[in-house]
């Protein structure tokens, strides 16, 4: 029989969790290809099983089409995260589905490099579409 984990359980409600939402304006440029560059230096989330919290970088990177991220609302987005207990892995995952869905951009890439705890780092790197 297979040894339990104790976080079995603990993320059931990832995909559903109600969040802010990520607001979007009408980009003045769609048939241009630039790439716009996020940077979320100091982003809090906890650690699902001890509720500490967890420390990162978030970096997004996208190409728009016709619509770009309103940041203010991206800032309240990422901050509703400070009281979420959630996996690094699930946090890219859910992070680029909402920002996808807000924005439809071409392409993106979401890279959230943890601070070090227990003397382990982590860097989740997830990427929608073909860069074009």
């Amino acid at each position: 029989m297979a040894k339990r984990s104790g976080y079995e359980g603990l993320q059931g409600r990832v995909r559903t969790m109600r969040m802010p939402a990520i607001e979007a304006w009408t980009n003045a440029y769609p048939q241009k290809r630039y790439t716009v560059r996020i940077e979320i230096p100091e982003f809090t989330c906890l650690c699902p099983k001890t509720g500490l919290p967890d420390f990162a970088t978030i970096e997004i990177e996208y190409v728009p089409f016709r619509r770009c991220a309103e940041l203010k609302s991206l800032k309240e987005y990422m901050m509703s995260y400070r009281q979420v207990g959630i996996f690094h892995e699930h946090l890219a995952n859910r992070v680029l589905d909402d920002f996808v869905k807000a924005c439809r951009p071409r392409w993106a890439k979401i890279t959230t490099r943890f601070n070090p705890r227990g003397g382990i780092t982590t860097t989740v790197t997830r990427t929608y579409g073909r860069r074009p």
